[in-house]
């Protein structure tokens, strides 16, 4: 110990700053530093004579408590990474992604009020006070359970069993969570607690089910069942509550629904105005609201006062007004006014769209199966045919789903009164299109998963709009910490679980185990 608090010399002799010396320390390994050395500070004779012997370096790290040290570089390091990622990413989408577009002068902001520092601030602590949390509560379990801590225990039960529980130091190490809320409170931490969240419940899923609760459910049961809720929650907030929905989500939704939503001729005079793509999902709205009106021709009754549309729903006149006299209802004469067949439209929304989704998806899925290249150089038969399947279904649910949601509003509008469920039919319309998941089932569940966790945050801000619930205070803080709590949980009781060798991973580097997958390691024990 005293070699490592007094200067130790450099490789000329002189004496190392001790300031310079524990930034090393707490900076690079032993190891790292060694390579360093020997790959680039030994080839340079100026900077060698400055610097100190890879042996006495190893002497001065060997001399510290080396958990602490490791802990605080492996933060240090993960706060640079991510803050370097975020600068990158940010000059890239300013500078390539954006040009040719208007530009917005940004605030200048300090560096604490940064958002990429402090993100970047905000998972280095969590990963530093996780691993200093777990330490603290395995040694307070060690020391109670010793035979020294025998008259604590009998004087403090509760407190006992508590701390000298198994899953104590994996309780208390989630405590760190609450450094989330160093980042500022905005779409991205709730996004974060709610991303966490349903991989809990996904993984306490899978938990249970290794316990044998799902043997005896029917094979149809599983994860696609959460796509028809989603979707007809999304459904409904598209078309009322706008702004509690998520942009890329609408925006796709437009693009991929011909024969529904109305585009401005070609030969439509400039001079006039044309209903836009949203104007025109806000008049459905509308419509829903006077509950379902039906459809007068100005064609065949010009001077009739039902022909006349209310001033709320003035801005589709250019769509409705030159409608099939034949259509009944003012929404048919507003999704397709060429055609008064709701199923012949349904049957061209297919010819129309289900093409250009195939293609958008042989695009994605062949870039996502290049890192599978060897099953391709194996058996390059059987891995094209199920890359066919993929495209296939994954074509098939995204069309049906669209063309279900936006076909099944005609459908409910010729099955039900005008009167009944007028604005919750968007639910059922969504709802109904979300059972094309069933394709899909077999491997859509991160899919899924992810519809899920946008309609969650779509139905959370639609209840604080709607005054349905209060908003918690940093409860997006909370959720994040009882999430983490409970992934630590799992992983320590069954890590096969937590079914992603990525997160297993990921939660062992956050423990402080390193870069090891604790289920691979009790497998091949197991073996053994």
């Amino acid at each position: 110990m005293s070699s490592a608090s007094a200067p130790l010399p450099s490789s000329s002799g002189k004496p190392i700053d001790p300031i310079l010396r524990n930034a090393l320390r707490y900076t690079i390994s032993a190891k790292e530093y060694e390579l360093l050395h020997q790959y680039l500070l030994s080839r340079a004779p100026v900077v060698k004579k400055c610097t100190i012997h890879p042996k006495r370096y190893d002497a001065i790290a060997m001399g510290t408590d080396d958990y602490n040290v490791a802990a605080f570089r492996a933060s240090l390091r993960l706060g640079v990474l991510t803050f370097s990622g975020l600068k990158a990413w940010e000059l890239i989408s300013s500078k390539l992604l954006a040009r040719g577009t208007a530009k917005r002068r940004q605030p200048q902001l300090s560096v604490w009020k940064s958002p990429n520092v402090r993100l970047s601030s905000s998972l280095a602590l969590i990963l530093l006070f996780h691993r200093l949390l777990r330490r603290f509560f395995v040694r307070i379990r060690e020391s109670l359970l010793s035979n020294e801590a025998r008259s604590f225990r009998r004087r403090n039960p509760r407190i006992s069993r508590s701390l000298t529980s198994r899953l104590a130091p994996a309780i208390g190490s989630s405590l760190a969570g609450f450094f989330i809320a160093v980042y500022p409170g905005d779409q991205l931490r709730i996004t974060i607690a709610i991303y966490i969240m349903t991989r809990v419940l996904e993984f306490g899923y899978n938990y249970l089910e290794e316990l044998g609760y799902f043997k005896n459910w029917p094979s149809w049961f599983g994860s696609w069942m959460l796509m028809p809720v989603a979707c007809g929650q999304l459904l409904h907030a598209f078309v009322f509550d706008r702004d509690c929905f998520p942009t890329g989500f609408g925006e796709h939704i437009l693009k991929n629904s011909p024969e529904y939503i109305q585009k401005r001729p070609t030969d439509y005079p400039s001079t006039l105005r044309w209903p836009s793509t949203f104007t025109i999902v806000d008049s459905l709205a509308e419509i829903s609201r006077q509950r379902w009106p039906p459809f007068v021709s100005p064609i065949l009754f010009p001077t009739a006062a039902a022909a006349i549309l209310p001033r709320s729903l003035a801005s589709i006149s250019p769509i409705t007004s030159p409608a099939h006299p034949a259509i009944k209802s003012l929404s048919c004469a507003l999704l397709h006014p060429h055609d008064p067949s709701c199923l012949r439209t349904y049957v061209q929304y297919w010819i129309q769209a289900f093409p250009k989704i195939a293609r958008l998806f042989t695009v994605f899925l062949t870039a996502m199966s290049i890192p599978r290249y060897k099953d391709f150089l194996s058996s390059p038969m059987s891995a094209v045919n199920n890359l066919a399947k993929s495209i296939l279904r994954m074509s098939l649910f995204l069309s049906g789903a669209i063309g279900t949601s936006w076909g099944s509003v005609c459908l409910l509008q010729n099955m039900l009164p005008r009167t009944f469920l007028s604005t919750q039919r968007w639910f059922l319309s969504g709802f109904l299109g979300g059972l094309w998941a069933f394709l899909a089932r077999k491997k859509g569940r991160a899919n899924f998963l992810y519809s899920a966790r946008v309609s969650i945050d779509s139905l959370w801000k639609v209840g604080v709009k709607r005054g349905w619930w209060r908003g918690v205070r940093n409860g997006d803080v909370l959720l994040f910490v009882v999430s983490l709590g409970v992934v630590n949980v799992l992983y320590e009781v069954e890590p096969r679980s937590v079914n992603s060798g990525v997160v297993r991973k990921g939660l062992g580097v956050l423990r402080g185990e390193g870069w090891v997958d604790r289920a691979v390691t009790r497998e091949s024990k197991g073996e053994e």
